[in-house]
């Protein structure tokens, strides 16, 4: 019995996995998906799945299956008053399940068919662990492993005949300790960190930022799924740039004019002084509507990405959000200059909150 539940679940969940991959494009663009998050699942609701359920009616209730009835006869409760008017539109039927987090990043995975990230080979360090996996007759009192100590008293008290099964007293001697040991291994281990950038002038409005957000929330738990420590940086920038919070960083919204290369440079001096390229794995990503200051600002932000950024990222990221204000130019002379000859400088056009699947697929296809 057990093992057809079993069964039965594994199905159910097959098809919850079928449903949510058949839909996670709007999930990947729905805001209402990250607010329905926990400290590891998400509340997904599922349309068009039917649990199956006993009904129960009147037992006084005559009918088919109480009685005789003839073919054709309604198998419903005949005739009864009811309420409000008819309509003709089919009930939703939702169900809402809990994912883990981890779980739905797999599948975004295997939708876009994204590569495991490989880490930079400079980039890595030895960890040391403890790993506990032998035993011995002494130790510190801390490592005592009980259910070993029980065992072993046990079995001196049988053997010497002093154990009585109708009045069980395990006492261990001193004798009969055992201790876990443990020795240390070294591990190898990547550190990453991502820093955001965004234009946040007057015309990146609500919308580009909310696609931001979306885009930037999976490429976050993309990245933390492939490395187990990871940092997260934020700078706005209008024709200045600072470094903010989280909440700062999407909620910002300003009326000057934009320099781009204001990021760029900020961005750089984060880097050089916290994040050494030869330990960390580095991911710069921006985000702007495509306008800048002038082409002599463009010039000095295409020299920064590439006489920098270039040789120090695993890849920089630029996304150019559709804005009905934004002339989209910055994205051009970044086609222009680098087109598809580097891998590591990566550029995506992103129209509307559907464009980011693709979008994300230009950033992390690469596995780098």
């Amino acid at each position: 019995m057990a093992l057809k539940i079993e069964q039965d679940l594994a199905r159910f969940k097959k098809i919850v996995r079928g449903k949510i991959k058949q839909e996670l494009g709007k999930f990947v663009s729905s805001g209402e998906l990250i607010g329905k998050q926990g400290k590891k699942f998400v509340s997904i609701p599922i349309p068009r799945i039917d649990i199956p359920r006993f009904r129960f009616t009147d037992k006084q209730q005559d009918g088919v299956g109480q009685g005789e009835g003839d073919v054709g006869d309604s198998l419903d409760q005949g005739d009864q008053d009811g309420q409000g008017q008819a309509g003709n539109q089919a009930g939703q039927h939702v169900l809402e399940v809990d994912v883990s987090l981890e779980e739905l990043v797999d599948m975004l995975g295997e939708e876009l068919e994204l590569p495991n990230i490989q880490p930079k080979d400079n980039a890595k360090f030895e960890a040391i662990k403890n790993v506990y996996r032998g035993i011995h007759r002494s130790g510190p009192e801390s490592l005592r492993h009980n259910k070993r100590t029980y065992k072993q008293a046990l079995k001196r008290q049988i053997f010497t005949g002093e154990y009585n099964p109708k009045d069980p007293k395990i006492i261990p001697y001193k004798d009969d300790r055992r201790y876990r040991t443990y020795k240390q291994e070294k591990l190898p281990h990547y550190k990453a960190v991502i820093i955001y950038m965004m234009d946040v002038s007057g015309s990146m409005g609500n919308e580009q930022k909310e696609i931001v957000r979306l885009e930037s929330f999976w490429i976050d738990a993309w990245l933390r799924r492939q490395y187990k420590g990871i940092e997260t940086r934020y700078i706005i920038h209008d024709a200045v740039a600072r470094e903010v919070d989280e909440n700062t960083f999407y909620h910002t919204r300003e009326s000057g004019g934009t320099i781009i290369s204001s990021a760029y440079k900020l961005c750089q001096k984060i880097i050089d002084e916290d994040y050494d390229p030869m330990q960390w794995n580095i991911y710069p990503f921006h985000f702007s509507d495509g306008d800048n200051w002038s082409a002599n600002d463009t010039q000095e932000c295409v020299k920064l990405i590439d006489e920098y950024y270039s040789k120090i990222a695993n890849v920089f990221c630029y996304g150019q959000v559709e804005s009905e204000f934004g002339s989209g130019q910055f994205l051009k002379d970044l086609k222009e200059k680098f087109g598809e000859r580097d891998e590591t400088i990566i550029m995506s056009q992103i129209e509307n909150r559907e464009g980011i699947l693709t979008s994300i697929k230009d950033f992390l296809g690469k596995g780098k």
